[in-house]
């Protein structure tokens, strides 16, 4: 991974810690909010790349959800995580982003980047 990756990666860390405990945010949320803005598919990359660094790195990625309210892979670990914080899924599967969409960061903590992540 380049430096550059490992930067913008540690940038939507920062972002996706700040998601509180039963609240969730969409990929293109969180790409708007790092600084610069990225891609919603570099989010995903991002949370992707943690693989079997999860235990080391405790970032929450299943509260990263897709624009409709969809987890990534149904029937995952995501969906269990999701359901232990108390959020509600309805017969298709979708969260309801109305009720449980995050409203935003702490700007502050975004724009230092949280260094030391990686």
């Amino acid at each position: 991974m380049s430096r550059q990756e490992t930067n913008l990666f540690e940038a939507i860390y920062a972002v996706v810690f700040q998601i509180p405990r039963g609240w969730v945010a969409t990929y293109g949320q969180v790409g708007r909010l790092v600084d610069p803005p990225c891609d919603p598919r570099m989010v995903g990359w991002a949370l992707a790349s943690l693989g079997s660094r999860k235990e080391d790195l405790p970032v929450p990625w299943q509260r990263v959800v897709g624009k409709g309210g969809r987890i990534s892979l149904p029937g995952s670990e995501q969906r269990e995580l999701l359901e232990a914080e108390g959020i509600v899924f309805d017969g298709d599967g979708r969260i309801d982003l109305e009720r449980y969409e995050w409203r935003g960061p702490v700007r502050d903590a975004v724009t230092s980047g949280k260094k030391g992540l990686m």
